[in-house]
């Protein structure tokens, strides 16, 4: 059982975090995981990695818990491919947030892997937080719907990462890509024509060119949130693109937009 005072002292006394055995520590456990998955990971495992007895790990570390606790923290810090800049919008920034997690993922699979919801967290992991928690708070949302609208992007990207990991996990075990695996299944598709709108959808197209299920899925998250913060925080009476007057409508819902001009250069932002 996991002691969350003794994760908290590890990974945020820095008396603790200095030393280089530790460091070592963290270090070889990563790459054992990286290597076999997190099951793999034992003090023994990583004493032999080292060159050292198992005991003389129990003197940096308690135990296998604490020992996942740095090694999700120690990865989390890692700089993202494309460096740590900062985007201009709330949207791009929170998009950048999320290919960099997914990327993550994909570098330790690992992460992935359920360990529980009361972990406690370290300085790396707070400080993606507190990236996330900077971008939507730049969309003018309450407190409670910034940190909800972090949860929940958090949550698709993990989320999207199991299946991701999910599929190369399967080909490398077997050998046979996804798309191998379904062209076998001809026995399958003979039942299938019983079915008008997959049959229809099939026939018209419908998986000859599919979508990137990640960044599809990101950016219909992605324009949930837009909407919310339109309502949350939209002045009826200026233009959501410029900023300038907007004549009031004479009927139905009020116009976002005070030109043609402009109703098009957001509709382009969003498709872009």
């Amino acid at each position: 059982m996991v002691d969350p005072e003794r994760s908290t002292e590890l990974l945020w006394g820095t008396r603790s975090r200095r030393g280089l055995s530790l460091e070592r520590i963290v270090r070889a456990a990563i790459e054992l995981a990286d290597a076999e998955g997190l099951a793999a990971v034992s003090m023994r495992r990583v004493a032999e990695r080292l060159g050292f007895t198992t005991m003389s790990l129990y003197r940096h570390v308690p135990g296998k818990a604490e020992l996942v606790d740095l090694m999700r923290d120690e990865v989390m810090g890692e700089e993202p491919a494309g460096g740590a800049d900062r985007r201009p919008d709330w949207r791009a920034e929170l998009e950048a947030w999320a290919r960099d997690g997914l990327a993550l993922y994909r570098r330790h699979p690992w992460l992935a892997e359920p360990s529980g919801t009361r972990r406690v967290p370290g300085p790396n992991a707070v400080a993606g937080f507190e990236r996330a928690l900077g971008a939507a708070a730049r969309a003018g949302l309450p407190p409670a719907e910034v940190v909800a609208v972090v949860t929940l992007v958090g949550g698709f990207v993990e989320s999207a990462a199991r299946q991701v990991l999910e599929t190369a996990r399967a080909e490398r075990r077997t050998g046979v890509s996804e798309e191998e695996w379904w062209g076998g299944r001809d026995s399958l598709f003979q039942h299938l024509d019983r079915y008008p709108t997959l049959s229809r959808v099939y026939r018209e197209g419908g998986y000859d060119t599919p979508l990137d299920p990640f960044e599809f899925g990101l950016q219909r998250v992605l324009d949930g949130v837009a909407a919310l913060v339109r309502d949350e925080t939209r002045d009826e009476t200026r233009c959501a693109v410029c900023g300038k007057s907007v004549e009031a409508a004479a009927t139905g819902r009020p116009r976002d937009y005070c030109s043609r001009a402009c109703r098009q250069r957001a509709y382009r932002t969003r498709k872009s």
